[in-house]
C-alpha cells in the first residue's frame, strides 16, 4: 500500500499546492481542516480515494490524534493572522504546532515539515513573528529531526499579496505603504510546496530552511511592479510608521469596542511592528540551493494571474494593439 501523509491546512493557499504535489507523487493524502466541506475540490487531485479531506481542529488533541493515525509523514502549513478569538497566534501559531509535533511523535510518526516564517523571532515584539518561533522551538522539543520551512512572502494566483493591492488599485487613486522600504525576498507557492516534497520524500537534512525568490526589492518596488504588470498608474503614498500605529491601534480599538462584529482587515498594531523589519534570507540557515531547488521569479509568474486587473482585463492587449493601427 502507497504511503500516507496528513497535511494539515492542505486547502490554503500553500497545502493545496503540496497536496497535488504529494497526490503525484503517489501518496495518500488526509488534508486536515476545520471546514471539509469547503475543501473537496482537494479530491480531483488524485484517483478516487486518494486525497481526502477531514474535520480537524487542532486545538483538540483528540482530533488531532485522528488526523494523524496511520500517517507515515505529517505536514503542517495552519498559520493565522488574528491576534484574537479562539484560533489566535499563540492558539495556532505555538500551540497547535506543538500539539501536531507532540502527537505525530506519540504515533511514531519520525518525520515532520512545518511552514513557518523568515519573520520567526522569539525576541520579536511581534505576536505573530514570537509565536511562530516559539511553535518552532516546541516542535523541534518532540520531533528534532524536522524540516522547517521559513519562507518569505508568497506569492501566487491565490496570493492575499499583489491581488490585495491589484484591487485596491481599481478603485483607488492611490496606494497607501507602510514600510514603503522594507525589503521583502518573494518565492512563489510552488516553488515552497516543491521544497516541502522534497523534505517529505527525499533524504534531505534536518532544520530551518529560508526560502526567498531570486529578488530582493523594497515594499514600495513591488508594489509599482505590479502597478507595471496591471497597466495602471497610481500614486504610491508613504505612510510614516507613527502615522501607521496611531492608524492601526484605531482599527484594533473598533475591533474590540464592536466585540470583533468589525473586523480589522485593514492593519493591525502587530502587522506595523512585523513591518519594521525585513523579510528576506539572512544567510544563517540553509536554503533552496540545499535542496536543489532553483526558484522562479516573479516576471515568470506576476502576468500570467494579475492581467484580470489591467483596464481592459484579457481585452487589453487586443485594444493596445489596435491603437497602433488607428494611427
Amino acid at each position: 500500500m502507497s504511503k500516507l501523509v496528513t497535511i494539515f491546512g492542505g486547502s490554503g493557499f500553500l497545502g493545496r499546492y503540496i497536496a497535488r504535489r504529494m497526490a503525484k507523487q503517489g501518496w495518500r493524502v488526509k488534508v486536515a481542516v476545520r471546514k471539509p466541506n469547503e475543501a473537496l475540490f482537494v479530491k480531483t487531485y488524485g484517483s478516487v480515494g486518494q486525497v481526502e479531506p477531514i474535520f480537524c481542529n487542532i486545538r483538540d488533541d483528540g482530533m488531532v490524534m485522528m488526523a494523524l493515525q496511520g500517517a507515515d509523514a505529517v505536514v503542517n502549513c495552519i498559520g493565522t493572522f488574528d491576534k484574537t478569538g479562539k484560533n489566535n497566534f499563540g492558539a495556532i501559531q505555538s500551540e497547535g504546532a506543538v500539539r501536531i509535533a507532540r502527537l505525530a511523535a506519540a504515533a511514531g510518526i519520525a518525520k515532520m515539515v512545518h511552514i513557518s516564517s523568515i519573520g520567526a523571532d522569539a525576541d520579536s515584539d511581534s505576536v505573530y513573528s514570537s509565536t511562530k518561533a516559539s511553535g518552532e522551538i516546541g516542535i523541534l522539543k518532540h520531533l528534532p529531526n524536522s524540516i522547517i520551512l521559513r519562507p518569505s512572502i508568497i506569492f501566487g494566483s491565490e496570493d492575499q499579496f499583489f491581488n490585495r493591492f491589484a484591487t485596491m488599485s481599481k478603485m483607488s487613486p492611490f496606494l497607501p505603504l507602510i514600510g514603503a522600504q522594507t525589503k521583502f525576498q518573494p518565492v512563489y507557492v510552488d516553488d515552497v510546496a516543491s521544497a516541502a516534497v522534497n523534505a517529505v520524500t527525499g533524504d534531505v537534512e534536518a532544520g530551518i530552511y529560508e526560502l526567498g525568490g531570486p529578488e530582493v526589492a523594497s515594499f514600495e518596488d513591488l508594489m509599482q511592479r505590479m502597478l507595471d504588470v496591471i497597466k495602471r498608474q497610481r500614486l504610491l503614498l508613504r505612510i510614516p510608521f507613527f502615522a501607521a500605529r496611531i492608524m492601526a491601534w484605531g482599527f484594533d480599538l473598533l475591533h474590540r469596542a464592536s466585540f470583533g462584529i468589525l473586523k480589522n482587515g485593514i492593519v493591525t498594531s502587530d502587522q506595523v511592528k512585523s513591518l519594521r523589519v525585513d523579510n528576506i534570507v539572512s544567510g544563517a540557515h540553509k536554503t533552496f540551493s540545499d535542496l536543489e531547488i532553483v526558484p522562479t521569479a516573479l516576471d515568470a509568474v506576476l502576468p500570467e494571474y494579475l492581467w484580470p486587473y489591467r483596464p481592459s482585463g484579457q481585452f487589453f492587449a487586443i485594444k493596445d494593439s489596435a491603437k497602433k493601427f488607428s494611427k
